[in-house]
């Protein structure tokens, strides 16, 4: 048996920018795998299809759904696809965020409220439309991903990326503790450096990492890693699994550190 049989989980963010898995998507796969029947949902809706296509194409079902995450009927219309399709919602999966550079000194006034709609308000929205049906089916969990810059400065000046990651923390904590009563689990997976799409798409934007430079940034990244190797998207699916699960049918409001070692320097 399948640690989530039964299950239907909704993903925000499931899509991946120029190809391969990340976090989102394969949080999308691995429900999937795990006997989920997951409901795909992304900015773009191309992203979002391409995702719940290589589960169909696996045997599992899945649909998608275009959506924007910072806004709430957007989120309402994605969590009433989950119930009217498939009847309930298990659980959830908050995965959408950006990286915008520099301190409060250089960051414009508008990619703070950028960056705090996209990578906060789209985690208050989704919670905010998805507990309710969460209760009404006696409970559920909800996974946010959080980020190690939560907990310690990374050596780049991403200062609305670190802050809205932190708020995103405490915002786990205390829904939390105002929902376990009803069943409804909150926990948060705060992922170290790893190897992704959008990490390497943020280096090679932010940080000048040109695909011929990029395996030599690569192993400079993977360097800071106590145990000598990146971690990738897959890592945090299983994770996410974990808090979906049984498994975790005691466990909420946590913040799991997935980073190979890199924060025991804190």
């Amino acid at each position: 048996m399948k640690r989530l049989d039964g299950q239907v989980a909704l993903v925000i963010g499931a899509g991946t920018v120029g190809g391969g898995w990340g976090n989102g998507k394969a949080c999308a796969m691995q429900f999937a795998r795990d006997g989920a029947k997951v409901v795909c949902v992304d900015l773009d809706a191309a992203l979002a299809e391409e995702a719940a296509a290589e589960i169909r194409a696996e045997g599992y079902e899945a649909i998608s759904l275009a959506g924007n995450a910072t806004k709430s009927a957007d989120m309402k219309a994605a969590v009433d696809a989950a119930v009217q399709t498939y009847g309930r919602l298990d659980s959830m999966v908050n995965n959408v965020g950006i990286v915008v550079r520099g301190g409060v000194v250089e960051l414009s006034e508008e990619d703070w409220d950028r960056a705090f709609a996209v990578n906060l308000k789209s985690a208050f929205l989704s919670m905010k439309h998805a507990i309710p049906a969460m209760i009404a089916n006696g409970g559920g969990s909800i996974i946010n991903i959080s980020s190690i810059s939560s907990l310690k400065y990374l050596n780049k000046p991403y200062v609305a990326y670190y802050s809205t990651k932190a708020a995103m923390n405490h915002m786990t904590r205390v829904t939390a503790a105002e929902y376990a009563s009803k069943q409804v689990r909150v926990n948060a997976i705060l992922p170290g450096l790893m190897d992704t799409p959008m990490a390497r798409i943020s280096a090679e934007k932010n940080w000048g990492a040109t695909p011929e430079k990029m395996a030599e940034y690569w192993d400079k990244r993977a360097a800071q890693v106590p145990m000598g190797w990146l971690g990738d998207a897959f890592d945090i699916a299983r994770a996410a699994v974990f808090f979906a699960s049984t498994d975790a049918r005691w466990v909420t409001g946590q913040c799991l550190v997935v980073d190979g070692g890199t924060t025991l320097g804190l």
